[in-house]
């Protein structure tokens, strides 16, 4: 009897000592996650920055060629007929 209970005792300390470890384990994946999430948010800021910079120049570049009287817009749907002809 004395042994199933020393037994008992060291299943349970080992039971006890895997919850630990994975707890910590779980934590550190925790603050992983947090450091990923900022250098995320930070990249996202630097993407935004670039997209309005570049709808910026390209608005300026319409501009531009609206000023030039240059009528260079075509619809889609006809260059892509075109292309599909030309095969």
């Amino acid at each position: 009897m004395l042994y199933v209970l020393i037994c008992l005792c060291l299943s349970l300390a080992g039971v006890a000592g895997l919850q630990f470890f994975y707890m910590v384990y779980m934590e550190r994946i925790g603050n992983d996650n947090k450091k990923r999430i900022v250098s995320l948010e930070r990249r996202l800021k630097r993407l935004n920055q670039k997209l309005i910079e570049t709808e910026r120049s390209l608005a300026e570049r319409d501009e531009l060629i609206g000023t030039l009287g240059g009528d260079f817009e075509v619809e889609d749907e006809e260059i892509w007929a075109d292309v599909i002809d030309d095969r």
